[in-house]
């Protein structure tokens, strides 16, 4: 433990950032780095618990208390050491993760817990700085094969882990470029994609193969893939986007959040013509969900030059304070405000979408929406009920259906026969993430369904080990909280 007294004499502090009117006028990040003095004073509010909350709190398991004390010391490579001992993409989580750590901190059931994802981000940042993340190829090869379908973080992370094991690994991604939604869904004002490109060249360089712009189950079969490898990971993610069936549903400006984002973000990336632009320019922007996908639509429609941007939930607002249902060190479900709801965003929460309005030219001109209340039974799911007399009409130019995911694309299951759970993700065992088929593993969003970055590269580094079980009889890859290789 670095400071015995560092929680009792420092204040939790984060990244301040760029003014309102200064940061929506590009895309580029707008968070203002700490001075290192500063980050060795969060390190130093880590009490170093006798049991470490947090380390449960973080599906990846990362050993947050040893990498806080070397902070504290100012000992940054070995800070970059045990990070990156448990976590591939501490560059990812420390931007993208809303850090389940945190709410599981110790020092969080009365004061504001240690601002670990921040210090996380500071740690990756410096090590690449420094030089000191460079690529380390196996020693030896097995001479196995290994196709990982899907380049988002679960795929990265089992690539990684797998070529670490000395396998040849070969990564099949339908975009034009690897990432995922890290780079297509995510946008850059939160993740600018030379973030992604500086690690992938890591990964290149220490062996992995990228084959892009190939959709394994369209353009290449799944069942050549299985014939040529020895072993395949589906990590596709959980793509199946959730509609919207109500009257009006199919006019123009009725769009897919998902659209709206991976447009903009190739857009950023240099690309000049769509075949159908969408655009948020001078236009009222209604935005339906209040999840992380409806926030990026909202900082990439004020970045766009929207008139107005107005953000609806159908469910009741949370309270700003842990609900009592939730206790530390549980996930609590209570209101988190994002850099872009700050932006200008109204918020309205317990409304309901019920038409949307065309101009008589198939264009959408506005919507219908009714406030709704939830009614809560003992031992009975919530049942929503609509407010009579509540009905009310928005002007809208652009409406952006961020409502979540209900499952993966099976077209590559069906091919290979691979059986889907109820929720119509793959069915894989957690224990072993093996599917049905031998030879043929899941892993992250297309397994356990939509969920979060730390999840998805947890899950491939677990997948990872499994494999090359499979593969050899045995494995000395790492699984949860037991650390990796000692290598940067």
């Amino acid at each position: 433990m670095g400071k015995i007294t560092g929680f009792l004499e420092y204040k939790r502090k984060t990244e301040p950032y760029k003014p309102v009117e200064k940061r929506i006028s590009n895309f580029k990040e707008f968070t203002v780095p700490l001075k290192e003095n500063e980050l060795k004073e969060q390190g130093a509010r880590c009490m170093d618990c006798g049991i470490p909350f947090c380390h449960s709190g973080c599906p990846l398991g990362n050993l947050i208390p040893d990498f806080n004390d070397a902070v504290y010391r100012g000992k940054w490579e070995k800070a970059a050491t045990i990070l990156h001992a448990t976590n591939n993409f501490p560059e990812f989580t420390g931007r993208l993760c809303p850090a389940p750590c945190e709410e599981a901190c110790v020092l969080g059931i009365n004061e504001d817990p240690v601002s670990i994802e921040n210090i996380e981000k500071n740690i990756a940042e410096t090590a690449f700085k420094k030089g000191w993340v460079v690529a380390a190829p196996p020693e030896n090869r097995t001479g196995k094969k290994v196709a990982v379908i899907g380049s988002g973080p679960a795929g990265l992370a089992a690539a990684q882990q797998l070529n670490r094991a000395g396998h040849w690994v070969t990564v099949y991604e339908r975009d034009e470029k690897p990432g995922g939604l890290m780079r297509y869904g995510i946008p850059d004002f939160k993740m600018e994609k030379q973030i992604i490109d500086r690690r992938l060249k890591v990964l290149e360089e220490e062996g992995i193969v990228f084959k892009c712009g190939i959709h394994v189950g369209v353009d290449l079969p799944a069942t050549k893939l299985k014939k040529d490898y020895d072993a395949l990971v589906l990590c596709g993610g959980a793509t199946v986007r959730r509609s919207l069936p109500i009257e009006g549903a199919d006019l123009k400006g009725v769009v897919q959040a998902m659209d709206f984002l991976a447009q903009n973000n190739r857009r950023v990336d240099g690309k000049k013509k769509f075949e159908k632009e969408i655009k948020a320019t001078d236009k009222h922007v209604i935005v339906i969900g209040g999840g992380d996908t409806g926030s990026d639509c909202i900082g990439t429609s004020f970045r766009q030059g929207a008139k107005s941007v107005t953000n609806f939930e159908i469910l009741s607002k949370p309270t700003e304070e842990r609900p009592q249902d939730q206790p530390w060190p549980f996930w609590p479900m209570r209101l988190r405000t994002s850099s872009s709801h700050k932006e200008g965003a109204e918020r309205v929460f317990s409304i309901s979408t019920k038409k949307f309005i065309g101009d008589g030219e198939g264009n959408l001109k506005a919507l219908i929406t009714s406030e709704v209340e939830w009614i809560n039974k003992p031992g009975e799911r919530p049942i929503l009920k609509e407010i009579e007399g509540t009905e009310k009409e928005w002007p809208c130019d652009l409406a952006l259906l961020a409502l979540g995911f209900t499952g993966s694309e099976m077209t590559l299951a069906e091919q290979l026969g691979i059986e889907a759970d109820g929720r119509t993700n793959i069915k894989a065992s957690v224990k072993d993430y093996k599917t049905n088929v031998p030879g043929v593993f899941a892993a992250g969003d297309q397994r356990r369904g939509q969920s979060l970055i730390v999840w998805a590269i947890s899950e491939g580094r677990q997948a990872a080990y499994h494999v090359d079980t499979y593969l050899m009889g045995k494995s000395s890859l790492p699984l949860k909280g037991e650390g990796d290789l000692p290598r940067v």
